[in-house]
């Protein structure tokens, strides 16, 4: 049976309404959109409508039955001359192709979307290969000395572009030396005593504090502790198996023992929703790239399900169909900070806060930079030994002179 088509219309204070059949493709597409809100009452969303932003929607969804107000379509069609949607609409689509077949990550996908598009908006939709490296410094040094980015936006821009010449345009890039690069700042990063830890982990409750005291007791980053599944987790060896982690590598990092009992509580209160959800006929998860089609059965195998699932399942209000996907990231960033200022810690600390503390007091507690690197899944050493600039005592334990006195 065909899928419901996506249908756009117009809406009121000069916005845009987009209903969409749910699937997590057409989330992550939508969400690259700037200025997009979500209407859970309405079961849609909304996008500022501008010059573009038509053709932009229609380019996201190229391939995809999309059903057009005729209304909007008389407005577009005094617009579609202009060169700007034209370049989007054609070169967004082979990037994001270029993208896919590389596997570069969703997020990746979403941000190298955002950079290109700004870079042909910035040039008035020319054809991006009748532009040269001058153009592209223009482009980033506008970022620079007007937007004001940071030095890691800049790059990120950067690198969507180069890779928008390397492969899309089939076109490599040359001198960049005139562009003006925002000065990088030397930063440390900031890292929770253990009274710190413990304080904030006190003021969390049921699941989130068992996530949050992962990422400490583990090194774990925000998604990879979200995208854990029941059978990343050894028991019996004390070891939780990272996968598909920041740069597309796995790696093994410790289970601590005082989460052993606790986790296994919490996954037979998740079995228990997972049959229930079967029961209900339903109980499938989303599984990487195609093993759904090779495992048919696996997406309602118990080994495959999320450790940390939704509270409620997702319903596609056209389809009827329902399922759960992991904990959404922003739910356990809000638990955090509110735990943050309950327990009164001055210190700018977010989620990422607790990988920091976890790499910081393994040196404290003298353990071999080797190893924490290996447990962190740093692919150099160099990035780990900026933890040995935060020690309390520095990195060779010095004492201050005036301490003797």
């Amino acid at each position: 049976m065909p899928s419901p088509p996506i249908r756009i219309r117009p809406g009121e204070d000069g916005q845009l309404i987009v209903q969409l059949p749910y699937a997590p493709d057409h989330v992550a597409k939508i969400k690259m959109v700037a200025g997009r809100r979500w209407h859970a009452k309405e079961q849609h969303w909304t996008v500022p409508q501008g010059d573009g932003t038509l053709g932009t929607l229609l380019n996201l969804f190229l391939g995809k039955p999309v059903d057009v107000d005729p209304s909007l379509g008389a407005k577009q069609a005094n617009n579609t001359g202009k060169p700007s949607s034209v370049a989007l609409v054609s070169v967004l689509a082979d990037l994001r192709t270029a993208l896919q077949a590389r596997h570069y990550s969703r997020k990746t996908e979403q941000a190298y979307s955002h950079w290109v598009s700004r870079f042909l908006q910035f040039h008035q939709g020319r054809p991006p290969a009748e532009m040269a490296e001058p153009d592209i410094n223009r482009f980033l040094t506008y970022l620079a000395l007007n937007e004001k980015v940071s030095a890691s936006t800049q790059n990120q821009a950067l690198a969507a572009v180069l890779f928008l010449y390397r492969y899309v345009i089939g076109h490599d890039i040359g001198d960049l030396g005139d562009v003006i690069r925002a000065r990088k700042p030397e930063r440390r990063p900031v890292v929770m005593t253990r009274e710190e830890v413990r304080a904030v982990l006190a003021k969390l409750t049921d699941d989130k504090r068992l996530m949050a005291s992962l990422m400490y007791g583990a090194g774990l980053r925000l998604m990879e502790c979200l995208r854990l599944r029941v059978q990343d987790v050894d028991f019996s060896r004390n070891e939780i198996l990272v996968r598909d982690g920041k740069g597309a590598k796995d790696r093994i990092t410790m289970l601590p023992e005082s989460l052993n009992t606790p986790l296994q509580d919490h996954l037979k209160q998740v079995k228990a929703i997972h049959e229930n959800d079967l029961a209900d006929g339903w109980g499938r998860v989303l599984l990487p790239d195609a093993l759904d089609r090779k495992y048919p059965n696996a997406p309602k195998d118990w080994r495959w399900q999320w450790a940390f699932p939704q509270e409620h399942r997702w319903r596609n209000a056209q389809t009827g169909e329902q399922g759960r996907h992991h904990v959404h990231e922003t739910i356990l960033q809000r638990a955090v900070k509110e735990a943050i200022c309950q327990a009164g810690v001055m210190k700018h600390v977010g989620c990422h806060t607790f990988r920091h503390s976890f790499a910081t007091h393994l040196l404290e507690a003298g353990y071999d930079i080797r190893t924490i690197q290996e447990l962190l899944g740093h692919k150099d050493v160099s990035t780990t030994m900026i933890y040995t600039h935060v020690l309390n005592k520095g990195g060779h334990g010095v004492r201050s002179p005036i301490d003797g006195l």
